[in-house]
């Protein structure tokens, strides 16, 4: 019983090592949030890749990147960094904000 409990955590962490390693190798591109503005506010990105969005927040308060139409969102506390993984995109533009400061708007462009 116990085996069997070491082996399923064993296999789980292979997989979370696996999915780190695989993110380490997609295109990356760099997102700034620092208390309601957005660094760049547009990322160009290629269409029909996946890609790597690192997020880093530089403000004093907690920022959440949040995009509706890509069903991602994820919440930073000040001075923390993390990053979004995003399927392949078709061609065109896909909106993103800050959940806690509504004034950051930001766009990718897929092309």
């Amino acid at each position: 019983m116990v085996s069997g409990k070491v082996r399923g955590l064993f296999g789980i962490s292979l997989l979370a090592v696996a999915a780190i390693s695989a993110a380490a190798d997609l295109p990356t591109f760099k997102l700034e949030m620092k208390d309601g503005v957005l660094n760049p506010a547009r990322i160009a990105v290629p269409a029909g890749q996946k890609i790597k969005i690192e997020i880093h927040n530089l403000g004093q308060s907690a920022a959440e990147f949040e995009s509706v139409q890509l069903r991602k969102e994820k919440v930073l506390a000040p001075g923390a960094q993390s990053f979004v993984v995003i399927a392949p995109l078709q061609p065109g533009e896909y909106k993103f904000f800050d959940d806690f400061h509504t004034q950051a708007q930001g766009v990718i462009v897929a092309k």
